[in-house]
């Protein structure tokens, strides 16, 4: 079952020129939806996972059935000021200006081995800034996973020249 056809393009969203991968037709489709979890689920059940860590928002959407299915914990990385106790946060680049990431100080403990998930693989920043979080808490980040992966837009390249693993379940060529 082709994850890729059940994933649709939006053309100029959010702005003139841009080609926007929206997962919300696979998340609907219960054959879709099935299929992504149990792919990334075959792919790191017999590693040596100890948490699984997923980016706001469609990070938890995808993040979170895979931890259950692991039999592990999920940890939220959440946009500043959204999470209710002690946090450690970093900024990173967007294309016009920065924002922050945050986790709670509490949700990795030093030598956990955390699966980083999300949606999408674009310029690589968010993902870069949470890889690194989990580090500064101590955590390894075992590999960086996402349905989706923009190879054009270098977010991959950026991760792999830090020394992280990158795994995606399709690639949609282009902008």
């Amino acid at each position: 079952m082709p994850i890729k056809s059940r994933i649709r393009t939006v053309p100029h969203y959010p702005h003139q020129g841009i080609m926007f991968r929206d997962i919300t037709t696979l998340l609907k489709d219960p054959v879709g939806l099935r299929a992504t979890i149990q792919e990334i689920v075959n792919r790191y059940k017999d590693m040596k996972i100890d948490k699984v860590a997923g980016i706001e928002s469609r990070g938890f959407i995808v993040g979170t059935p895979v931890a259950y299915e692991l039999g592990l914990g999920f940890v939220p990385i959440r946009k500043k000021g959204k999470l209710p106790a002690e946090t450690v946060g970093r900024d990173y680049e967007l294309e016009y200006g920065t924002d922050r990431i945050e986790i709670h100080t509490d949700a990795i403990q030093k030598g956990d081995r955390v699966l980083l998930v999300d949606d999408l693989i674009a310029t690589g920043g968010t993902a870069e800034a949470a890889a690194g979080l989990i580090q500064d808490m101590g955590g390894i980040v075992v590999e960086c996973c996402f349905v989706i992966d923009l190879p054009d837009i270098g977010g991959r390249a950026r991760l792999e020249k830090q020394g992280h693993k990158v795994f995606a379940l399709c690639e949609f060529e282009g902008d």
